[in-house]
């Protein structure tokens, strides 16, 4: 800790759980990054070698550990702010796994490991939770109200601890208080959603039921006819469960292009490729939409972008506000190429636009460390 903040100090990745070429990467101040298969490893198999990963490199042992926070991806609409573990909480994130079920048993294994293993204080931090502000109008479905409510049918959106994360960030970088910090939010990746914020509050998001609404993302759709996954079923011949799959890992910018890699298709377009051109173009377009859809919330103070793409795809950013100059909105493209060290890229009588790296796990560690009185 540092002035009552939380320090950086090691991180480790474990990837490809459950697989043969599982492996473990452990980076950290002062430390050389160390690649280590660990084939076959479990979620609960993967904490155990971090923790003794992190006590090899003299990180810290488990016996260190004074609390633990564990990202949640989807916490319904019961949750709001993040939550101190226990077996109500444990619950509740049971609960969600019909609406996760690729998320929250991964999230839920985590937690039950740590809890057993690491006596200290478990915090659950919700994806979903800063979006419990949005007003009815941004929620709801236009379909029978006793669906909606039996079965908790509504938009609930995600991405919300960067979200979060960002905009208050953008805010102190501002020298703005939160609580009055109006802005649209841009988390371009792999997953990609837009989200506008008012007096420091999530009034409305383009992901909704599921993540799958909203901008076009590397394998999912985003936002198409509500009819075209029946038409899949009656007149192609898909189940219900391959047409669930087709659109949420072979569709997005890997259906229109054959990759997901944004990186892939940009160098593609620029050399021509039609199909990598289409999906650049596609993809800009989407996100300017929503930028256009959320001006009429009001004038914002920042446009913000993050996520791999936000964060590092110039050219991206460049093409999204291109022809937005006439509703306040221009990025100096050479701020733009060089990213100053503010990451402010507006041009001159814009509205503020601003390039922020998101760190959704120093959100989690504050949020951790206030609700263990740390």
């Amino acid at each position: 800790m540092e002035n009552g903040q939380p320090v950086f100090v090691a991180k480790a990745l474990a990837d490809k759980i459950g697989k043969p070429d599982a492996t473990l990467t452990v980076k950290g101040t002062g430390l050389t990054p160390e690649n280590t298969a660990i084939p076959g490893a479990s979620i609960a198999d993967a904490i155990g070698k971090i923790i003794e990963a992190f006590a090899a490199a003299n990180v810290c042992s488990a016996a260190d550990i004074v609390a633990v926070g564990h990202r949640v991806v989807h916490g319904g609409s019961k949750f709001s702010a993040p939550a101190i573990v226990d077996e109500e909480i444990i619950a509740a994130i049971r609960a969600m796994i019909v609406f996760a079920p690729l998320h929250n048993p991964a999230n839920l294994a985590g937690i039950e490991y740590c809890r057993t293993k690491i006596a200290v204080p478990q915090v659950a931090v919700f994806d979903t939770a800063f979006h419990q502000t949005m007003p009815a109008v941004a929620t709801t479905y236009a379909i029978p109200r006793e669906l909606s409510e039996k079965y908790g049918i509504r938009r609930y959106g995600f991405h919300g601890t960067s979200h979060e994360y960002v905009t208050r960030e953008c805010a102190r970088r501002m020298d703005m208080p939160y609580e009055s910090f109006n802005a649209i939010s841009l988390h371009l990746g792999n997953g990609a959603s837009a989200c506008a914020i008012k007096n420091g509050k999530s009034i409305d998001t383009s992901m909704g039921f599921t993540p799958l609404e909203g901008l076009v993302m590397g394998t999912r759709s985003g936002d198409i006819d509500p009819s075209l996954p029946f038409f899949l079923q009656n007149a192609v011949g898909l189940s219900a469960a391959d047409a669930e799959a087709l659109l949420n890992k072979k569709s997005g910018l890997a259906g229109i292009s054959g990759s997901n890699d944004m990186r892939e298709i940009v160098t593609r377009a620029d050399a021509g490729d039609a199909a990598a051109e289409l999906a650049v173009d596609i993809f800009c377009s989407r996100v300017r939409k929503y930028i256009g859809a959320y001006l009429t919330h009001g004038r914002p103070h920042a446009l913000i972008f993050t996520g791999g793409i936000g964060e590092n795809a110039a050219k991206i950013r460049q093409q999204i506000v291109a022809g937005l100059e006439h509703l306040g909105i221009a990025v100096d493209l050479a701020k733009n190429r060089d990213l100053p060290s503010g990451g402010c890229i507006s041009a001159e009588k814009s509205i503020a636009v601003y390039v922020i790296n998101t760190d959704e796990e120093l959100m989690i560690a504050r949020e951790t460390l206030r609700l263990a009185g740390l």
